[in-house]
């Protein structure tokens, strides 16, 4: 009676076993070469938030802002995202500073992982406690 039940318990297979070894290979291989761009994602958000909230509007301008954008992503080495694509704009008697962007990253062969930075629109002068 003990061998026919023995029969059905021996476990994962050789072929299952790489199966899985290829599909654990695969998500970290992506967490890796997704996690330059994610840390990168967590400075540009500090740089922006930084910029909104020492923003005064009695003695600064947009174009302060701007060029102040501009170092602190040079200081930071940030090559995502350029100062150039980071919008400030006037709406309702307020500045925002919009620095949404997107990364592709190459995975493997015609496989590429996107990556969409949305929440980074931040409106200038008000104290953030995130």
């Amino acid at each position: 009676m003990r061998a026919p039940l023995r029969r059905y318990q021996t476990g994962i297979s050789f072929p299952g076993m790489i199966v899985i070894a290829i599909m654990v290979g695969f998500f970290v291989m992506c967490g890796i070469k997704m996690a330059p761009h994610y840390m990168e994602y967590l400075t540009v958000r500090d740089v922006v938030s930084r910029v909104a909230q020492e923003f005064n509007p009695e003695e600064q301008t947009i174009a302060d802002i701007r060029r102040k954008l501009a170092n602190l992503l040079n200081t930071n080495q940030v090559t995502g995202i350029k100062p150039r694509e980071i919008e400030v704009f006037r709406e309702d008697g307020k500045i925002y500073i919009d620095a949404n962007y997107e990364a592709r990253i190459h995975v493997a062969g015609r496989i590429d992982a996107m990556m969409r930075f949305d929440d980074l629109k931040m409106e200038a002068g008000v104290p953030r406690y995130d």
